[in-house]
């Protein structure tokens, strides 16, 4: 087995990822958040034969480490932990949820031990398949947005027990450092939003996709356009919004995830009028 468990600490300006607003910078404020990495990367063999197949962890996990206002910092850590490894989680410290996913990670693989030893014998001794008992997981999380009293963060994951392919997700989160919580599409949008940006989207993705008639991109791969609406997955820039659609959420699985960025001046309309909503507007100035 093969362990590793670092916390690399990060200034929070190498982890700001415009998202491809390089053209049309606006300035804002940079929050004053200090970021840490807590990484495992772990592999078991069943048996302990490394001859047998095995099961590979990999995890890449950053986290706000320091903050000024402390009673946020520690909300904002939950919710960081939460959202990437489970609520059942959230009462741990980071490093802390790292080093016990990655316990539980094995301890469920080597549960397959007993089918492991069954297959053999049933197999006349001879090992089946590798692939049959061989899984990974890979896991990381990217800062997307960092200024102006908004913190914004994405989470991919990937994984593989078998079948076809592996899976992929990514998860987006926004977070309102006065409060220390997570912002909803209620919190942005006023009520009735659903139809009018449901719309938005469907078009981006035609247009994204060449296709004139939105209808067409059901002969390519997607669902039924009735099936395209707003996720709660976002990520907000400064340029607009960014809405996921993960893998069979909208279209077949060699569709991928799709990212839909919808422009600032396509929502105005939609936005509730309060104090981050006027953020917002700052931001997109």
């Amino acid at each position: 087995m093969r362990t590793l468990m670092r916390n690399t600490f990060i200034p929070a300006a190498c982890l700001i990822l415009l998202a491809g607003c390089l053209a049309n910078t606006k300035t804002g404020v940079e929050n004053n958040i200090r970021f840490a990495v807590a990484e495992s990367e772990k592999t078991y063999y069943l048996l302990n034969n490394p001859e047998n197949p095995n099961c590979n962890l990999q995890i890449a996990f950053t986290y706000p480490q320091d903050y000024d206002d402390k009673e946020v910092l520690k909300k904002i850590q939950t919710l960081f932990v939460s959202s990437y490894f489970g609520e059942a989680y959230e009462t741990y410290s980071p490093q802390e949820a790292v080093e016990r996913y990655a316990k539980e990670y094995l301890d469920v693989y080597k549960e397959l031990e007993s089918d492991f030893k069954e297959e053999i014998a049933e197999h006349d001794g001879k090992q089946p398949p590798l692939t049959w008992f061989s899984c990974y997981e890979t896991s990381s999380n990217k800062i997307i947005f960092n200024k102006d009293g908004l913190l914004g963060y994405s989470i991919t994951f990937e994984n593989y027990t078998g079948g076809a392919h592996g899976s992929h997700a990514l998860s987006n989160h926004v977070i309102d450092l006065k409060t220390g919580q997570f912002i909803t599409e209620a919190d942005l949008f006023a009520e009735g939003f659903e139809d009018e940006l449901s719309r938005l989207l469907v078009s981006a993705i035609a247009a994204q996709n060449g296709v004139e008639d939105p209808k067409g991109l059901e002969d390519i791969g997607f669902f039924s356009i009735e099936e395209i609406y707003p996720n709660g997955n976002f990520l907000i820039d400064e340029k607009g919004i960014i809405y996921s659609f993960n893998e069979y959420e909208i279209a077949a699985y060699v569709v991928g995830t799709v990212n839909v960025p919808i422009s600032c001046d396509k929502l105005t309309g939609l936005l509730r009028n309060n104090s981050l909503t006027e953020t917002l507007q700052t931001i997109w100035k």
